[in-house]
């Protein structure tokens, strides 16, 4: 877990969580809840149209 010389810092838990939740929630909103503005894609849905084009699922084709 940690060395007996090693410095252990106290933090505040309640600081602690509100920072942690406000980096990885900006960190989803980038990565995966806003829309890009090129394609109005988000991430998940572009990469189940490259994987459906990928596996030759086409509009004009029978499935």
């Amino acid at each position: 877990m940690y060395a007996q010389n090693e410095k252990l810092i106290p933090v505040y838990i309640e600081d602690e969580m509100k920072n942690s939740y406000i980096t990885y929630a900006m960190s989803v909103i980038v990565g995966r809840a806003l829309p890009d503005a090129r394609d109005g894609l988000k991430p998940v849905h572009r990469r189940i149209l490259y994987a459906m084009m990928d596996l030759g699922l086409e509009h004009n084709k029978a499935y």
